[in-house]
């Protein structure tokens, strides 16, 4: 099973879906890391912000920072190969790196409408 790191630049909490606008491909990334979660995939997220020590211990991200500057993230590391830089995994990605279908990676999860009696 493949594990999947994301070394995100630095946002305002661990998932970036807040604030007066949100960026939708982070709200996709966010639903689709959980979704993945769910299913028992080793997939971790780090925020620069938040987890800089996570950014010095992984030589490769560090290499790639002094390279290239923050522009360089999000940097996506499979199995601890660097996979994509710049720009999230698509859903397509995750489904190659991990065999979960991209269309369980597309569903809206139903929320429940009310609370159950039974």
């Amino acid at each position: 099973m493949a594990t999947i790191e994301i070394f995100d630049p630095a946002l305002c909490c661990a998932t970036g879906v807040c604030g007066p606008s949100v960026d939708p491909e982070l709200t996709r990334i966010a639903t689709a890391i959980f979704l993945l979660e769910k299913r028992g995939i080793d997939i971790k997220r780090y925020n620069l912000a938040n987890d800089a020590q996570f950014f010095v211990n992984e030589i490769k991200v560090q290499q790639l920072l002094e390279e290239k500057g923050i522009d360089v993230l999000p940097v996506v590391l499979v199995n601890k190969e660097v996979k994509k830089l710049g720009d999230y995994p698509t859903n397509d990605e995750l489904e190659q790196w991990t065999g979960i279908p991209k269309m369980d990676l597309d569903k809206k999860e139903e929320k429940s409408k009310g609370i159950s009696l039974l």
